[in-house]
């Protein structure tokens, strides 16, 4: 017996081949990696672009209802918008059980790109010193390149509670320097922020190096013991002949 021309799921012989592989294969959801999470995270990343742009040009400036509002006010609620999404997406992922591969690489580029840009803009303002933006970005490279050799030797590094607050104190510092642009008598809060947030940053980039070197020098130890648990191999000289 022949067999059929045709399959069950493709109907009729005048079906074209892609319309049977697709009727074939399921199509993907696009929410099993763009849920809600995820989307909050891209959000944070849109945000980025609108921030430097009101920040830079130091616009807009209206009034609403008889109300002024400056643009530093408006760098303000950017920032604090793009924060809360920081915190939100990763409570969401936890628990609606959506941790997917895209998030977790998303978030920390995302908050990464979100902070530099702020500090950048605000010294590209004149309201910041550039020498402690280097050492606020330098510890955000240094991290993701420990995690990263981390990650190669199969080690996780967890989140050090030391770099939960350096995140609360920039956005904290961020949103009281954006406010000195019109508003001087903030200044010396705002000084006193950026302090902090570079002391909270060396400090919080010494204990990640701690933990990296703790776990990198186990594996190191681990590998050395099982190079002196093996045998060597025999060499074709120490054979006997016959």
């Amino acid at each position: 017996m022949l067999p059929p021309l045709t399959r069950p799921e493709c109907g009729t012989i005048v079906k074209r081949p892609l319309e049977c592989s697709l009727a074939r294969e399921p199509r993907v959801f696009p929410g099993d990696f763009m849920n809600l999470p995820n989307s909050l995270t891209t959000l944070r990343i849109f945000f980025v672009p609108l921030l430097v742009v009101v920040l830079l040009t130091r616009q807009p400036n209206f009034d609403f209802w008889g109300l002024p509002i400056h643009f530093e006010v408006l760098g303000v609620l950017i920032l604090l918008m793009a924060a809360a999404t920081d915190m939100m997406d990763g409570y969401l992922a936890r628990s609606r059980k959506e941790i997917t591969t895209l998030g977790i690489l998303l978030d920390p580029i995302a908050d990464k790109l979100l902070i530099s840009a702020a500090f950048i803009s605000l010294v590209e303002m004149g309201l910041m010193q550039a020498w402690m933006v280097v050492i606020i970005i330098g510890r955000e490279f240094m991290v993701m390149g420990l995690r990263e050799i981390a990650s190669v030797e199969g080690l996780i590094i967890p989140a050090s509670p030391l770099g939960k607050v350096k995140m609360i104190l920039q956005v904290l510092a961020g949103c009281t320097v954006i406010l000195t642009a019109n508003h001087p008598a903030l200044k010396l809060v705002g000084t006193v922020l950026l302090w902090m947030v570079v002391v909270s940053a060396v400090a919080s980039a010494g204990h990640y190096f701690q933990m990296f070197w703790t776990q990198i020098n186990f594996r190191v130890q681990q590998r050395r013991r099982g190079a002196l648990l093996v045998k060597p191999e025999e060499k074709p000289q120490d054979v006997l002949t016959r």
